[in-house]
């Protein structure tokens, strides 16, 4: 029997979608193809509207081997597993003559821990945790989350944290669930043979398909013991973020609560000796901290690095001395021992990783104010470490042993994709050499016409933003700008005070005009609500740079208030700035022009969701078009009609609300005939 061709197979999986074919998604699932078949690594750039999803699944189902997906979102791995994946199979079944399986995998925190859920929390009394069901009192918010949880384990088949509706809080999902350093082992466990976590790891190894996240695939190439099932194919969706989220994961951090915490945990189970070892260098290491301020530490202060080895060399002895309990009352005590050991642990990699030291890390102090009273997040300070690059990482792990596709809509920066490249490790294009991963760069376009579907207008004659300054006349612009659009605006800041400060402006001087902001909702009730009111404007930072979907006359008009570039006292941004520059490179164009051409194309993309949508996005930061470095953002973004004229953009605007509610009126006169007609 022939193999089916790949255009046949689309066009089956694309039919069962109810989904049509667009010339870019036939250019991906091509290109897609080709990188498969020849072994080598792609980076695909695909504007939304695309259909990129099957752009690829369909080519890695044809090649029949097993593929691993990871994306950065919640909403595309739902996406994929809910939706894409199972029509997409059922419509190849027939022509591929085979079934293959899907599964999806997280990092063990992610499911609920049965022993946790049954057994109760190690007792950890000055921390605040505690037996969940009797002492948590039911008529609290907590108690009621911890008894749903414990109703919802009877039902489900997952033990997913994402699949429990609604939502708990962090806290309430600490009580029920552990990381991998704090499990028991599904051998030496009683809930073993029922685990959630294990029974994902046990799916994920028979299907061909594993659907991840960003976050365990940075695990899965920075940790020895790999977590994820072999595979020769790797996709990465969302590719724009991997960077960012490798670096997360490669991050340590140290605080005193933390510290405190395995102080305590330990106490128990060490010799006094051992245990007074730990708390002496606890309390030395806090009084450090008390006096700590923000910013980066090219060198280890002596106090410090004696405050560190002292932590450390007391963790050493607290690990060996942890295998005998003290105190025979402690009930589950391999729990207890477990859940010890992992915040002992945890405080000595970080402490001797800093102790060490190393020319690729970027050490610093970061102090941090109270957010809504959580206890994950208290004020204070903490002493941080993390890459100054993981580009090395992840060409060593990533490009070596499988073929490697990576897709967004912005991966091409300033007119290439050697920007980006570069970030995962890859030599310029078509670079030659035994040790270099060969790759090709492919952009397949939009199916949009962003020149007639939107205007990219620069407010040129602003006044230069300064870094916190008054900005009166950008507030003046905006409240144009937005009576112009009669709303409909989604409005990016580049830190939350500007956000705030903005909101609060115009709230006082357009009340008819309702302003959400970012922190006074959860992010999914805001964008609800800004969808549903035409009328209603949206302000917000950094996530909202790259998480809002709303097509449709509720966001026609998207507003940047000044060009994003990283903080000049960003430790690690500048210090990679500065690496760059030692090494004779531009540090400038290559970390902070490209940290905000990256979120200046994520954000602009929040205008034109589909094909019908029309608006302006709106950058308020006069360097776009008079700087050196305004022509390679401009180039980063979609290929909007450009101006600068401030009188050409307000009429446009208004014109773009006319017809909107022209529309609305039409709909509410349908729908009010329809009425009748019932």
């Amino acid at each position: 029997m022939t193999k089916p061709s790949l255009p046949e197979l689309l066009h089956a999986a694309v039919t069962a979608v109810g989904g049509t074919e667009r010339p870019g998604q036939v250019a991906m699932a091509e290109a897609v193809e080709e990188a498969i078949d020849g072994g080598s690594h792609l980076l695909v750039q695909a504007g939304t509207g695309t259909g990129k999803s099957l752009g690829y699944l369909v080519p890695a189902l044809a090649h029949g081997e097993r593929v691993v997906v990871a994306t950065a979102t919640l909403a595309l791995q739902r996406q994929l597993v809910e939706r894409d994946l199972p029509r997409t199979v059922d419509a190849l079944h027939p022509l591929l003559r085979r079934r293959p399986e899907f599964a999806m995998l997280k990092g063990r925190s992610n499911y609920l821990c049965l022993h946790r859920l049954h057994e109760g929390v190690p007792q950890d009394q000055e921390d605040g945790l505690f037996d969940q069901f009797e002492a948590a009192a039911p008529t609290s918010r907590l108690g009621q989350d911890l008894l749903r949880m414990r109703d919802w384990a009877d039902e489900t088949e997952t033990g997913d944290r994402d699949d429990l509706t609604p939502g708990v809080s962090d806290r309430a999902w600490a009580q029920v669930s552990v990381s991998s350093r704090e499990c028991l082992g599904a051998s030496k466990c009683a809930y073993g043979a029922e685990c959630f976590a294990e029974s994902a790891r046990e799916r994920a190894k028979l299907a061909e398909v594993v659907v991840t996240n960003h976050a365990l695939l940075a695990i899965d190439a920075i940790e020895g013991a790999p977590v994820l099932p072999q595979h020769e194919v790797l996709i990465v969706d969302e590719a724009h973020e991997l960077v960012s989220r490798v670096t997360g994961v490669a991050t340590g951090e140290l605080t005193p609560g933390q510290v405190n915490r395995a102080v305590r945990r330990a106490a128990k189970l060490v010799n006094e000796k051992a245990a007074d070892q730990l708390q002496t260098a606890a309390e030395g290491f806090e009084r450090l901290m008390e006096l700590a301020l923000p910013g980066r530490l090219e060198e280890i202060p002596e106090d410090l690095g004696y405050a560190l080895m002292a932590l450390r060399d007391a963790c050493r002895t607290v690990i060996s001395a942890i295998g005998t309990t003290r105190d025979k009352s402690v009930q589950d005590e391999d729990a207890v021992r477990k859940q010890a050991l992992a915040s002992v642990e945890s405080v000595h990699d970080v402490a001797e990783r800093i102790t060490n030291g190393s020319e690729w890390d970027v050490v610093w102090y970061e102090r941090h104010e109270p957010r809504g009273g959580s206890a994950y997040r208290p004020s204070g300070a903490s002493l941080r470490v993390a890459p100054m690059s993981v580009s090395g990482l992840l060409r060593e792990k990533l490009f070596t042993e499988r073929s490697v596709v990576l897709t967004s809509a912005t991966l091409k920066l300033g007119g290439d994709f050697n920007g980006v490249g570069a970030s995962l490790g890859l030599a310029p294009e078509g670079t030659e050499g035994d040790d270099v991963p060969q790759w090709k760069g492919v952009d397949v376009g939009s199916p949009f016409d962003y020149r007639k579907q939107g205007i990219l207008y620069v407010a040129k004659h602003l006044a230069r933003p300064a870094r916190d300054g008054d900005r009166g006349d950008m507030l003046d612009e905006l409240t144009e700008l937005i009576q112009a659009a009669g709303g409909r605006t989604l409005g990016l800041f580049s830190s939350m005070r500007a956000a705030q400060l903005a909101a609060e402006e115009l709230r006082s001087r357009i009340p008819e005009y309702p302003i959400l902001l970012q922190g006074e909702e959860t992010l999914g009730e805001l964008i609800k609500n800004f969808a549903a009111d035409p009328r209603t404007c949206l302000f917000g930072t950094l996530s909202l740079w790259q998480g809002v979907d709303v097509p449709g006359p509720s966001c026609q008009l998207v507003v940047m208030d000044k060009i994003p570039f990283p903080r000049p006292d960003d430790p690690l941004m500048s210090a990679r700035q500065k690496a760059v520059e030692e090494a004779g490179g531009n540090g400038f164009m290559a970390v902070a022009a490209t940290h905000a051409a990256l979120l200046m194309a994520q954000g602009a993309g929040r205008l034109v969701r589909a094909s019908g949508d029309r608006g302006v996005v709106a950058v308020l930061d006069q360097r776009l078009a008079t700087a050196r470095y305004g022509s390679y953002l401009k180039a980063s973004l979609p290929d909007f009609w450009f101006t600068t004229d401030r009188n050409q953009v307000r009429k446009s605007l208004a014109a773009i609300d006319a017809k909107a509610r022209q529309t609305e009126g039409t709909e509410q006169a349908e729908g009010a005939e329809q009425a009748e007609g019932d």
